[in-house]
């Protein structure tokens, strides 16, 4: 039986961290769905389409992974999707707290598990919100974001 887990996640924009968490994840998991979760309460850079295409085209030749968004319970997109794992990356012990506070929740909810993987410490500066903050004053961002993942698709 294939191990599947999703790693959910708003990805405006992925990053390198997330990429590194991917990367480590397929470790523990035979599959990987990056679930681009859409909060229509959050003032997005990217589209969820333009995310799911950037995502993708990073991805194109690993048939582990897939991308999809979804707008509802993470835990019922993951059984939606067969997924038994969940998959979330901390980068600081302010993060933790939430994180086992969501997992735990959801294990009850849904007996899906959740894996935390602690960031890797030269990537832990890096996030979505800050590098949004410096593509909105066009900075250069390349050494945030995986290389060949094309942020002009």
């Amino acid at each position: 039986m294939k191990r599947k887990a999703i790693f959910p996640g708003t990805f405006d924009p992925f990053t390198i961290g997330h990429y590194s968490l991917v990367k480590r994840s397929l470790k523990l998991v035979d599959e990987i769905v990056i679930a681009i979760g859409i909060n229509d309460a959050k003032k997005s850079y990217f589209s969820p389409e333009k995310r799911i295409e950037m995502i993708q085209s990073l991805y194109k030749d690993d048939n582990r992974i897939t991308v999809a968004s979804y707008n509802c319970l993470t835990v019922d997109f993951a059984k939606d999707n067969g997924a038994d794992f969940i998959v979330r990356g901390i980068r600081s012990v302010n993060d933790f707290e939430y994180e086992k506070t969501i997992a735990d929740m959801n294990r009850k909810i849904s007996g899906v598990e959740t894996f935390i993987l602690f960031t890797e410490p030269e990537l832990t500066h890096v996030s979505s919100t800050i590098v949004r903050e410096l593509l909105k004053f066009d900075h250069d961002v390349s050494q945030f974001i995986p290389e060949g993942m094309d942020l002009n698709i």
